[in-house]
């Protein structure tokens, strides 16, 4: 059974996993380099936890404690017991679900290793979305969660997206961000020859003027399909439209010419699923 220690002092070493988690461009950087990322909420911890990630330390404020217990008599790392008020002064924000975990982060596959196992019982994957440029961690977690619940086998994303792991990202997917698998790119567009190399077609939403419905890409059936989203506003970029086979868009009515990408994620998986 894990220790269960109280903590008063808002300074403690033992809580630095947990400071300043509203300064995003600090954890941007301190989280990767610590190798840490932090849970939030039951659900997302136990399924952090069941997706294999090691957990360091829990933070609990005092009612959670009874509702954890089963998971703390299974772990051997400290648990933290702070009352609401400390913990908003540790974090930088009013802890409504009082529950954080501070989980180790797991080595990524390559793009290469991803492709090749990250489909069902470690077959090769069938449908892949790749981000780019998503910065943005509500969409990018909100992707995610779509990517999980309408069977997308694996995702990509560029070198400058989000990281998948923020706190932001990890709570809007609800935790199923460790359902999906994913690699991060290395040299974008021309990592577009590896998906090829592995036989996918790279679908591009977009508004091209010679774009296809989506409704007749997914008649097409291809069999191993790439759909590729950009970034919030400005879409994907001249390289990657040039990159791709075939560009795509959804139909759209009453003068709306696109929606939030987390929204045309979703219509996009739904339309193309097996």
């Amino acid at each position: 059974m894990a220790q269960l220690i109280t903590v008063d002092d808002p300074a403690d070493p033992r809580l630095h996993d947990y400071t300043n988690l509203t300064d995003v461009a600090l954890r941007r950087r301190r989280e990767p380099a610590e190798g840490l990322f932090i849970a939030e909420g039951e659900k997302v911890i136990r399924r952090a936890g069941n997706a294999g990630h090691g957990m360091r330390s829990m933070m609990l404020t005092p009612k959670w404690v009874d509702t954890m217990a089963d998971l703390i008599d299974e772990l051997t790392c400290p648990v933290y017991v702070v009352t609401p008020e400390l913990a908003e002064r540790v974090t930088g924000y009013h802890v409504h679900r009082g529950a954080l975990a501070s989980m180790a982060r797991t080595p990524l596959p390559t793009p290469a290793e991803l492709l090749e196992s990250a489909g069902p019982g470690g077959t090769a994957p069938r449908r892949v979305a790749l981000f780019e440029d998503m910065v943005d961690h509500a969409n990018l977690g909100a992707a995610f969660r779509n990517a999980a619940a309408l069977g997308v086998d694996a995702v990509l994303l560029t070198p400058r997206c989000a990281d998948p792991l923020y706190r932001r990202s990890v709570k809007v997917s609800m935790g199923t961000v460790f359902a999906v698998p994913y690699a991060r790119l290395d040299s974008w567009p021309h990592d577009a020859d590896t998906l090829r190399a592995h036989g996918f077609e790279l679908a591009a939403l977009c508004l091209s003027d010679d774009s296809i419905t989506l409704d007749e890409l997914a008649a097409r059936r291809p069999e191993k399909l790439a759909l590729m989203l950009g970034t919030e506003g400005e879409g994907l970029s001249p390289a990657a439209l040039a990159a791709a086979d075939v560009h795509v868009r959804i139909p759209m009515e009453a003068g709306v010419d696109s929606l939030n990408v987390a929204a045309a994620s979703a219509v996009a998986f739904y339309a193309t699923r097996p």
